[in-house]
């Protein structure tokens, strides 16, 4: 018997985030002070850069467990960066500018022997994404998943798209981070796999050639926690708000869903070409929800909207089984109507007189208005 929906899939994310000059935007080098300020608490981690920290909920059962605990590691962060004198900014690149990328690195070892193997590509390093866990039961059910889940990873994006800023100007992308990322040898759409076996054995190809420093360092924007028994997708930008990682979570854990149920029903996994889902994940990097799209299956082109929608139907029988259909849709509106986080971003820009004005908004749109300092207070600090 298939176990229940609510004993397997369950819900993790993890953030990464920024810390940045509230006047100047620079990056502000702030990581190592705030965790000493926060070291009770389990889930906020360094990141690669010292102007980046990172978060991870525990394992959530629902949507609403999500929410309460986004919002509770986001309020805390921002009051902890207010007392180190940075504001908290969730932003898939630095909107403005960074330190030498060598001065920046956490001094730990994995950080240094990644920058000793891979030189080229630091300037690539100081990126923001969120990645959504979802529990599965099995690692042999987790390879069905990622071949049925690879074709959707383009609206994941779409949806997700939070980096148009770099170096002050407007890149021309919704999700700069894209490119940024795609730099890494191993960041790239997950393959359609027969069983663990095969997934396992291309781990070890990337290990062997020297393209990954360890089954950690596989960067498939799509692919089998190293260290959990979960499904991770990697390819959304960092949030702006916790709505929009909220949504994210709900639909990638419906995409789950609905793929563990197509392969029960015995409905193979849609062959469509590795090089196919990279082009349709550049052009949803490009344009966010607001311009045209590719549709993988057919290959033709459509506009980036429908391509979601497309995606909403397609879940529909998994969010029946996880029970947010009501909530995932609420959210999918208002990201269709609102728009993006990087449609937001530039709003919020544009209506700004100052960096500082614009870097604040950024920073309060983040901390849902800075109810940071009242979560400060009570951690008793």
């Amino acid at each position: 018997m298939a176990p229940a929906a609510e004993t397997w899939c369950t819900i993790g994310v993890e953030e990464e985030f920024l810390l940045v000059d509230a006047v100047s935007g620079g990056a502000v080098l702030g990581a190592p002070d705030m965790l000493r300020l926060i070291e009770d608490e389990p889930a906020i981690t360094q990141e690669f850069m010292r102007y980046q920290i990172e978060t991870a909920t525990p394992v959530c059962a629902g949507l609403g467990e999500v929410r309460a605990e986004l919002g509770r590691l986001r309020g805390l962060l921002a009051g902890a960066a207010d007392r180190v004198d940075c504001v908290l900014v969730a932003a898939g690149v630095l909107p403005f500018d960074a330190p030498p990328a060598l001065a920046a690195v956490t001094d730990e070892p994995r950080y240094r022997e990644i920058v000793n193997r891979f030189p080229a590509l630091l300037s690539s390093a100081g990126t923001c994404g969120c990645h959504v866990h979802i529990g599965v039961p099995s690692r042999e059910l987790g390879v069905q998943v990622l071949s049925r889940l690879r074709p959707w990873l383009p609206q994941l994006l779409a949806i997700s798209a939070n980096s148009p800023f770099a170096l002050g100007q407007d890149t021309g992308w919704d999700s700069w981070r894209h490119p940024m990322w795609s730099r890494w040898p191993t960041a790239r759409p997950p393959e359609i796999w027969a069983d663990a076996g095969q997934y396992d054995a291309a781990v070890r190809s990337l290990v062997d050639s020297g393209a990954a420093m360890d089954p950690r360092g596989v960067y498939w924007h799509a692919r089998l926690s190293p260290r959990y028994p979960t499904v991770e997708v990697r390819i959304a930008d960092v949030c702006l708000s916790a709505d929009d990682a909220v949504l994210l979570a709900g639909l990638v854990r419906a995409l789950v869903a609905t793929a563990v149920a197509e392969f029960r029903e015995g409905r193979p996994a849609p062959a469509v070409p590795t090089v196919t889902i990279a082009d349709a994940l550049s052009a949803a990097a490009r344009h966010g929800l607001g311009g045209p799209g590719i549709d993988v299956r057919s290959g033709e082109v459509k506009p980036q909207q429908q391509l979601f929608l497309d995606l909403l139907d397609h879940v529909r029988p998994g969010l029946d089984i996880t029970g947010d259909t009501d909530e995932v849709e609420r959210l999918a509106a208002g990201v269709v109507l609102g728009g993006t986080g990087a449609d937001r971003q530039r709003e919020l820009r544009t209506a700004s007189a100052t960096t500082g004005e614009f870097v604040v908004a950024l920073a309060d749109t983040t901390a849902e208005s800075r109810a940071a300092q009242l979560t400060v207070d009570g951690h008793g600090w």
